[in-house]
């Protein structure tokens, strides 16, 4: 199982390899060093252990949270947004490596671009019409339909 946290401003996603990482901002302490202000020095630890992650928060002031809920310890799922202090990430977990987030892209436009069938009835004849042409018999398709 690959374990990463995808940064959501973009970025390289971060491997979590070992059982316990320790996240903060001094690097001579810690195996995730994330180098801002409202890092503490030893933020938080991250426990990977059969085939989950746990995160437990170290009381600091800029806290950890976990779908915007602040957190004192907790479990990562996948799709999990994790937060230390401003730094934001997108938990990873399964049998392949996560593809890196594009911060341009946005979802919104490509709901737009999406138009559905203007006219309901038509659409549902049109598959009455394939279901007919599949058949041969209109009366059978009208029982399925209806």
């Amino acid at each position: 199982m690959i374990a990463q946290l995808v940064p959501l401003s973009g970025g390289e996603p971060i491997i979590i390899d070992k059982d316990v990482t320790v996240v903060g901002r001094l690097a001579e302490h810690c195996d995730l060093v994330l180098d801002r202000k409202s890092i503490s020095k030893i933020h938080c630890i991250i426990a990977r252990t059969d085939g989950l992650l746990f995160v437990r928060d170290l009381d600091r002031t800029n806290g950890t949270k976990v779908n915007g809920q602040r957190i004192i310890r907790g479990a990562l799922l996948p799709g999990d947004q994790l937060a230390f202090a401003g730094e934001k990430f997108r938990v990873h977990l399964g049998p392949s490596p996560a593809a890196e987030l594009d911060p341009k892209s946005d979802r919104t436009e490509a709901l737009q671009t999406f138009s559905p069938p203007a006219d309901k009835e038509e659409g549902d004849e049109s598959i009455r019409q394939d279901a007919e042409d599949e058949s041969g018999d209109s009366d059978e398709v009208d029982d399925l339909v209806e």
